[in-house]
């Protein structure tokens, strides 16, 4: 039985025709500042922590302060990109979301160790997988320091987790669990308040925060139920009792808390860091429950998988064939076989240009440049204005 830890966060995948051209290269922006930064200021390697929901940091940073003297630069050809130029997002935003990737990737790696999943049952590999944790660790702490930025708080909330998962159970409330992944996303999103200049948006932003967390550890769980099951593995949804009705009402909770959060957020400009953190996150709540991208125009499914056609409908009874069987489960790929496909997905364009499977849990993925997983309402690039999916007035 293996612990769920900390999550690592990639819930917030965005969908290119959604977002639109501006936002599209905005995103793109602050994704290839991250990998930067890592790059720049902790090695070739360290790259390989790069993920999509870390970028955040550096948008509401952005967000704040607004555009700024030596706020992009110009990067070099890249594979990821075609081998094209690109103004990339350059400064303290992109430092900051480069040691919270740090830190929480050292905490993934720990966690793998502990579980001697895979190779790492093996003494000389787990110990170099260590070596490597312990680095990540220190130039997280550094990075952080130099920000003003106390990594401690991520360190304490991921060696909190583990204590916390061994003692949940049966009717133990599932945000008890949850609880160390809302702190630690609570306090990186308070320090782009501080990083911007604008204090006062630390409270709300925290808030914001431990939203988005829950949010993190609640997919997370969702998505990996059926394999944790399969696998053994501990899952919190499973352990605690908790029924994916329950889940998606706090999803759809924390979804309303982050929105108005974020109306109490002092903003330069507020684009991206809405449409991330309002549209997209809604998308990922609905890609997770198997639901329609559209929550006010969709049929929602009855209990069992059985489809309700609207009152009033033409047409048979609905007739209920039960849940759909389960996809086929792969097994995971270990910490280092794991690192090694993610090198050659990098090195190949693989992540950005063709869909494929996820270098770790071999889920499939979609290409980052070009993926598209909008529904039929979508017209491509729909703003605040006129997508019928926007649920900021109310919807």
């Amino acid at each position: 039985m293996t612990h769920g830890g900390i999550v690592l966060f990639g819930i917030v995948r965005p969908c290119t025709h959604r977002l639109g051209e501006r936002f599209k290269t905005e995103w793109m922006a602050h994704l290839c500042g991250l990998c930067l930064a890592l790059r720049g200021d902790h090695g070739q390697f360290a790259r390989i922590v790069t993920n999509y929901d870390g970028l955040l940091v550096s948008v509401l940073t952005e967000a704040q302060s607004g555009p700024a003297p030596g706020s992009r630069r110009t990067a070099g050809p890249c594979p990821l990109r075609g081998m094209r130029t690109a103004a990339v997002a350059n400064g303290e935003g992109a430092r900051l979301a480069a040691a919270v990737s740090l830190v929480l990737a050292s905490a993934k790696v720990r966690d793998h160790v502990a579980d001697r999943d895979g190779l790492l049952a093996r003494a000389p590999i787990a110990l170099a997988a260590r070596r490597v944790a312990r680095g990540w660790d220190r130039a997280g702490a550094r990075t952080g320091a130099s920000l003003g930025f106390d990594t401690a708080v991520l360190v304490d909330a991921v060696d909190r987790q583990a204590g916390i998962e061994t003692l949940a159970g049966a009717g133990t409330p599932v945000l008890s669990v949850t609880e160390p992944t809302e702190t630690a996303t609570a306090a990186a999103f308070a320090h782009t308040a501080t990083l911007a200049g604008r204090p006062g948006n630390a409270p709300a932003l925290a808030e914001a925060g431990r939203y988005f967390g829950r949010l993190a550890h609640l997919l997370d769980a969702v998505e990996d139920q059926a394999a944790d099951a399969a696998a053994g593995a501990w899952n919190p949804l499973t352990a605690t009792g908790t029924p994916r009705t329950e889940a998606r009402r706090l999803c759809d909770d924390a979804l309303r808390g982050i929105r108005l959060a974020l109306r109490e957020v002092e903003f330069a400009d507020a684009g991206l860091a809405h449409r991330l953190l309002v549209h997209e996150l809604r998308t990922s709540v609905d890609r997770a429950f198997g639901t329609a991208g559209c929550a006010h125009t969709a049929t929602d499914p009855a209990p069992g998988g059985s489809f309700q056609a609207p009152e009033g409908s033409f047409g048979p009874p609905p007739v209920d064939f039960g849940p759909p069987p389960p996809p086929p489960l792969k097994p995971r790929r270990g910490l280092l076989a794991g690192c090694a496909v993610a090198i050659g997905m990098f090195c190949t364009c693989q992540l950005c240009c063709t869909d494929h499977e996820g270098p770790w849990s071999r889920k499939k993925k979609d290409a980052w440049c070009g993926n598209c997983d909008c529904g039929p309402n979508c017209n491509g690039d729909c703003g605040c204005g006129d997508c019928c999916c926007c649920p900021c007035d109310g919807c």
